[in-house]
């Protein structure tokens, strides 16, 4: 499943107001070290770095699905190794369970009760 994007109000607000802001003057100056360029240069940063999280994202979804392949891979190669010592030295056998099978012996057998008619 791949993980949500991520977008931004905030971003989309600044824009609009910087537009506007703009169009009464391109190198407004607000007072206190706030104009128009140093609030563009801020809204191309968060841009850039929402656009680096999102391909971040992607590709941590990228290598999820390569792991979650792999671990199906390797699932499959430790049961076919586990039948193959069973079919060499039995599944009653230490060498059996040495490989983590859990031995046809030592398998706890479940009790079927039958139900008992009400007379």
């Amino acid at each position: 499943m791949a993980r949500k994007k991520r977008g931004s109000r905030t971003l989309e607000r600044a824009q609009i107001r910087l537009d506007g802001i703009q169009s009464i003057d391109q190198k407004l100056d607000a007072g206190g070290g706030y104009t128009a360029p140093g609030y563009l240069k801020l809204i191309s940063r968060l841009r850039s770095e929402i656009s680096a999280y999102n391909t971040a994202l992607s590709n941590v979804d990228a290598l999820t699905n390569k792991v979650a392949e792999t671990e199906k891979q390797l699932a499959e190669y430790s049961e076919r190794m586990l039948l193959g010592v069973a079919s060499t030295y039995g599944k009653d056998s230490r060498e059996y369970e040495m490989a983590g099978g859990t031995r046809k012996s030592e398998r706890k057998r479940s009790s079927r009760r039958t139900a008992v008619a009400a007379s």
